[in-house]
């Protein structure tokens, strides 16, 4: 594994040395940076000049200032980055520009990429289970029109109907019992597409969605929730119940009583210390009490399924763990909650709370509240991640569904079926495995290329990441800067490629990725 990894990184290292070359040869040809002073009627234009010439070494000729360069990029091995300075930020260092932009830049595409796989790969498994039916037929159309869609007028139209009009509804929140009603039977309709089967199943799986949307908006609405949202011990309990029927459907443990009794215990477990959390988000206000919390409830179903896992203690190790660790999610968000009346007087929208440019109020860049950021982070993020998403999930949804349908005809799952295992048995632990091997590709290629940041959904929602950072280094000709975006980049390819490498010997026992 070790020689594969430094075999892998030697030959990649060759090519990020030439691309690199080349990024620097046509960049530095691509412009002049003294443009502007050269035309310049300002008494002082020459000095100015003189300096910026001796600050870039433009007296030296590209060729040679490519290994000064290299060399200072080097040194980034012991932890002594020297990538110059950018004069587009003001004689900034490169380097510190790069990390406040990545730290811009994750937050927005990393979130937006993540989810983009979770949703798309679970509507592409579904339509390829329903092929050729209505539901088939109407994901597929919408994924088409969806991938075609340009980013900037997808994102112009959020700003419209997912802020501007959203923001004046909460203004004054009321929803009419006739659009619940509304609502409610779309979703039903989606549901019923969703579960298939027999006519009574599909009737079963549209009323229980229909209810259960129309009364829970007539209950929102009737309770002002809009108004001051929360979550609250049932809202946890809900999400921890409902995550745990995902992952013990996910694992295909629907039946075993030992992992129902494991997951069981770790939802009793969340319920029982929700109250105590409250102390501890309050007294240990920062970003490491999540990873404290997480700790705790993973510990505390790796024990559940340790006691309770019987034969498959394993199994119900991990998945009770797992379980426990992503309850984190509804405590972190009822603490943002909590914050949302004190929110609304600090920002300056005078209704609603979704915004439309930047990534933080500058208001709240420096305030105490961990939590009250963090909803600040999450009001700036909903429109550029949804923006990201729509195209994303179009894309994973039909990667998802050819390869599904593929993997489905193979002699393996025919035989699986033949020997009476459950579908879902057949579809989670034999079909899905083998999926996602080329999925896995994607996403690395994925992964790899957020990094270099979303220039244009950067520039629609005034976000400062490394897409903004890239475009102003073009536009000025700021040879350090551009070369600084290319070699995070760059690197961002290279590991998630082998990343990628060795997930596919951990997705096919089939592929071991050996030493020849």
């Amino acid at each position: 594994m070790i020689s594969f990894v430094s075999r892998r990184l030697l030959a990649t290292l060759a090519v990020l040395l030439v691309a690199s070359f080349v990024v620097y040869m046509l960049t530095a040809n691509s412009g002049d940076p003294l443009a502007d002073l050269r035309t310049s009627k300002d008494p002082q234009s020459v000095a100015k000049m003189q300096t910026l010439i001796e600050k870039l070494d433009l007296d030296t000729p590209p060729f040679f200032r490519y290994f000064k360069w290299l060399g200072g990029a080097a040194s980034c091995v012991i932890g002594r980055c020297d990538l110059g300075i950018s004069v587009a930020r003001g004689d900034e260092p490169v380097a510190n520009a790069l990390g406040n932009a990545m730290q811009s830049t994750l937050s927005l595409v990393m979130l937006a990429t993540v989810l983009s796989i979770l949703f798309g790969v679970a509507i592409g498994m579904t339509t390829a289970l329903r092929q050729y039916s209505g539901y088939d037929y109407t994901i597929t159309f919408a994924a088409f029109i969806f991938y075609s869609l340009p980013i900037f007028w997808v994102a112009v139209l959020l700003k419209e109907f997912g802020a501007i009009r959203f923001n004046a509804f909460l203004g004054d929140p009321s929803i009419p019992w006739w659009i619940a009603i509304a609502i409610a039977a779309v979703l039903a309709f989606v549901a019923s597409a969703v579960v298939g089967g027999h006519v009574l199943t599909r009737l079963k799986a549209a009323g229980g969605t229909f209810v259960l949307i129309a009364v829970t908006l007539i209950v929102l609405d009737l309770t002002d929730w809009f108004v001051t949202p929360s979550i609250g011990i049932v809202g946890v309990a809900l999400f921890t119940i409902g995550n745990a029927l995902i992952m013990l459907f996910v694992t295909s443990n629907l039946t075993k009583r030992t992992l129902q009794m494991s997951v069981g215990a770790i939802v009793v477990a969340v319920i029982a210390l929700w109250f105590p959390f409250q102390f501890l988000f309050f007294y240990v206000n920062t970003g490491w009490t999540i990873l404290l919390v997480a700790g705790i409830l993973a510990g505390i179903g790796a024990l559940a399924g340790f006691f309770l896992g019987g034969d498959d203690r394993r199994e119900a190790i991990r998945v009770a763990a797992v379980t426990g660790a992503l309850a984190t999610v509804p405590l972190v968000v009822d603490q943002m909650f909590l914050r949302w009346s004190e929110y609304t007087q600090l920002i300056p929208l005078r209704t609603g709370v979704i915004s439309t440019i930047g990534a933080t109020t500058p208001a709240l860049t420096n305030h105490e509240d961990t939590w009250l950021r963090m909803l600040d982070s999450a009001t700036h993020l909903v429109l550029p991640t949804a923006a990201l998403m729509i195209i994303s999930i179009a894309g994973y949804t039909r990667y998802t569904r050819a390869t599904l349908l593929e993997v489905l005809n193979q002699d393996y799952v025919r035989t699986a079926r033949a020997k009476g295992l459950p579908e879902t048995t057949v579809i989670m632990r034999h079909a899905f495995r083998n999926t996602m091997i080329p999925i896995a590709t994607i996403v690395a290629f994925d992964f790899g290329a957020v990094i270099g940041g979303a220039i244009i959904t950067e520039r629609v929602f005034a976000w400062q990441g490394m897409g903004a950072l890239f475009n102003q280094g073009l536009r000025s000709v700021d040879v350090n800067l551009v070369m600084g975006v290319f070699l995070v980049t760059g690197i961002a390819a290279v590991v998630f490629n082998i990343f990628a490498d060795l997930a596919y010997s951990a997705l096919d026992p089939r592929i071991r990725v050996t030493e020849k």
